[in-house]
């Protein structure tokens, strides 16, 4: 085979076996935070999450173009990262779950532009919406980092289709 071919062939895989491969990559896990237009708080676990760039500082993370969440995120100029401890899976689950306002349940702060930055968190990244790319059946979100903060402490991961401790 060709190493200049263009495209790519089809899977010898369907989507079953392709996410119990993901799935044996561990990943750290974030709540995605933002303000919807009627002041609002909106709230999302996800663990796709990654820097890109140093100078700037540029970060990555990516949401399912079918999600509800999709029109605030793409509309709103900025978004909090809040990378959460190993202590915190109860958070990323509350997050997870679509309804009510999760927001009364937990502790947090404003950032500058006003979002919630949760409390207990081992990292937060207060981010300007710079750019997004759509591919796939997701959308990639870069993040221009305005401000960041971080209490070194072990991290919750994502691994096996659970939660465990980094």
């Amino acid at each position: 085979m060709s190493l200049s071919v263009t495209t790519a062939l089809p899977p010898e895989f369907d989507v079953k076996h392709f996410r119990n491969a993901l799935s044996q990559f561990a990943t750290g896990v974030t709540v995605i935070t933002t303000r919807l237009e009627n002041g609002q708080f909106l709230g999302m676990t996800a663990s796709s999450f990654n820097s890109v760039s140093l100078n700037p500082p540029l970060v990555l993370w990516s949401l399912g173009i079918n999600s509800s969440s999709m029109p605030a995120f793409s509309s709103n100029s900025h978004y909090v990262i809040n990378v959460l401890a190993a202590d915190q899976a109860a958070v990323a689950e509350l997050f997870a779950r679509r309804g009510d306002d999760h927001f009364d349940k937990v502790d947090f702060t404003l950032s500058r532009s006003g979002l919630p930055i949760l409390a207990g968190t081992t990292a937060w990244f207060e981010c300007h919406n710079r750019s997004r790319y759509p591919e796939g059946d997701h959308v990639i979100f870069v993040g221009e980092v305005e401000r960041c903060d971080a209490t070194p402490k072990e991290a919750l991961v994502f691994h096996g289709g659970r939660f465990t401790k980094a």
